[in-house]
């Protein structure tokens, strides 16, 4: 134990009466039931010698020892840890232990987190399709045809669900993975326990991407998996590359994946579960932020420095296989950066060379990319930087760009970001529970739900009818630009099929291609990013401006050439 860690201390006596048993813990002790059922069978838990744990896994160590956790011994949450150290000395490395990855492990001591995590936001809506006249984009599947998100692009739930609802929709397993029927929609609980509980895969016979629904497409791939699971975290080398250690990679069979996965938004993916500590795991971002060099606010030098980001790198077989980042502080926007951000996560296109552009398969590392800009810096990072274009458009043949929920990048330079405002303290917001314990609400939630608690702590002259109408208020402003964004650009779309069918020449197209990508950038950014402008409202309108501005020159410079052509 670390004396002079009072908290460590704390940890300890939570641990020793969870467990059931005192300072002389050398005997067989019961394994507690971990909330909620179904419980698994009991069995008792033997604790540890740590020090011939350390004997191996010195880096732990230093983790283990320094951090709240220091008193959780190993055998809390590693199964089959004592096979591991008989076979261990027999062997290089021995019979690896199973790493407990349910929530229900950390729900042990952290129960208030666990059972606010599980809950269902009743009052949220429930599987909105952006794509339709109830959400932003009813224009979407024609500014995007040609991409699997035309099939389904829904607006996201609560993050229990988050596995399972990008398994069951229409534009990732061709239909297989689907609900046990529609009553599990809403079971946050054994969602989160197990996607298993609520999902079923409708033909196990086979591991082939391929769609067996009308209407439905493939476009998923262990990459995106990311961030919905780190189960796979053990056996997932650094950026998804192939290692003679790691059981997956970039290019592994979707299915196969996916069968595999269990647990949505592990709870190891901000927390060290050695230490305690903040951290992120997701490897694009650890590679933009300190294999880049380019900080953790890359626009603002400063915050970077008080804010830092450690790479802590794992290594198999004597090789360098996996890392992890440290945060020198708690900061939520990092933490849920990991997903709420725009990243390449899938196949595309190398435009490098003009008329020369293919394919680009999983194996390019592209595919696990942060760009790590906002918007208007996002065109000259992925194409003039890294040469990638996301889709070919089905009917304008313009390759185009594709955009993935942007939260952290549209955040930067806000009112509210400046401020020193983070995501936890609108969407994660402290709860008394019963016992009168305060915890950070883990359920996540758009502050509309929360209001007094996520608003009125900084606004104290509001009420909470003031907060919604300043929260409508911004984000009307912005569906309004939206819909003029989209109108204009499907426009610019009919426009250029007139350019096309009467011939104009190849200059004039790629420069219509261009307006095209621009058009499409600066609008679609808007309905990846979930808060209709909230996030930043400055920038919302700068951006969808823009997007009108290009399909408006596009097809100005269309009517010019057709014009001249008739003469």
């Amino acid at each position: 134990m670390n004396a002079k860690n009072p908290l460590g201390r704390l940890a300890l006596a939570t641990v020793f009466a969870l467990f059931g048993y005192g300072a002389q813990a050398a005997v067989d002790i019961p394994r507690p039931q971990m909330p909620p059922s179904p419980a698994a069978k009991s069995a008792p838990i033997k604790p540890l010698n740590e020090q011939k744990c350390y004997s191996c896994h010195d880096n732990i160590e230093d983790f283990h020892t320094q951090g709240r956790h220091a008193t959780v011994n190993c055998a809390h949450c590693h199964d089959d840890a004592q096979e591991h150290l008989k076979t261990a000395k027999e062997t290089s490395m021995g019979t690896r232990p199973n790493t407990i990855k349910d929530h229900r492990a950390c729900a042990t001591c952290h129960v208030e987190q666990y059972n606010t995590f599980v809950q269902t936001n009743m009052d949220s809506h429930a599987r909105v399709e952006k794509a339709s006249y109830k959400s932003r984009s009813p224009l979407f599947d024609k500014l995007m045809e040609g991409y699997g998100f035309t099939k389904e692009h829904a607006e996201p739930r609560s993050h229990a669900f988050m596995l399972v609802d990008q398994w069951a929709v229409d534009r990732a397993f061709g239909g297989r993975m689907k609900f046990k029927d529609w009553t599990y929609i809403n079971k946050a609980e054994l969602a989160a326990n197990s996607a298993w509980n609520v999902m079923v895969d409708k033909e196990p016979s086979t591991s082939d991407q391929k769609s067996f629904m009308r209407q439905t497409a493939t476009a998923v791939n262990p990459v995106c998996m990311n961030c919905k699971t780190q189960d796979h975290i053990l056996d997932w080398a650094y950026k998804g590359d192939k290692h003679p250690a790691a059981k997956w990679d970039r290019t592994s069979k979707p299915v196969e994946f996916a069968r595999a996965m269990n647990h949505p938004l592990n709870c190891y993916m901000c927390h060290d579960p050695h230490s305690a500590g903040p951290r992120v795991v997701r490897d694009a971002l650890i590679e933009a932020v300190v294999d880049r060099k380019e900080g953790t606010y890359p626009m603002d030098a400063a915050k970077s420095e008080k804010s830092k980001m450690e790479k802590v790198v794992f290594q198999r077989g004597g090789k360098d296989f996996r890392a992890i980042g440290l945060l020198s502080k708690a900061d939520s926007n990092l933490m849920c950066a990991q997903c709420h951000v725009e990243y390449n996560c899938g196949p595309g296109f190398d435009c490098a060379e003009k008329g020369k552009e293919y394919y680009v398969k999983m194996s390019d590392p592209r595919t696990n990319l942060f760009t790590w800009v906002n918007v208007f810096g996002y065109k000259d990072k992925m194409v003039g930087q890294y040469k990638f274009k996301d889709f070919k458009h089905a009917s304008t043949g313009a390759l185009l760009p594709k955009i993935q929920h942007p939260e952290m990048e549209t955040y930067w330079g806000s009112k509210h970001e400046k401020a020193g405002v983070e995501c936890k303290d609108c969407h994660m917001t402290k709860i008394k529970h019963a016992n009168g314990k305060v915890t950070t609400n883990h359920q996540q939630m758009s502050p509309r739900y929360n209001l007094k608690a996520a608003c009125l702590t900084c606004h104290k002259d509001w009420d909470e009818k003031d907060a919604k109408y300043h929260m409508e208020a911004i984000q009307n402003y912005t569906r309004g630009k939206m819909a003029k964004a989209e109108f204009w650009l499907a426009e610019y779309i009919d426009w250029i099929m007139k350019a096309k069918d009467a011939g104009v020449g190849a200059d004039v197209m790629d420069t219509l291609y261009d307006l095209q990508y621009d058009a499409n950038l600066y609008w679609e950014w808007w309905t990846a990013e979930n808060s209709d402008g909230f996030h930043n409202p400055d920038d919302a309108r700068e951006s969808l401006t823009r997007s009108i501005d290009a399909s408006q020159a596009g097809i100005k410079l269309i009517k010019a050439e057709l014009a001249k052509m008739k003469k």
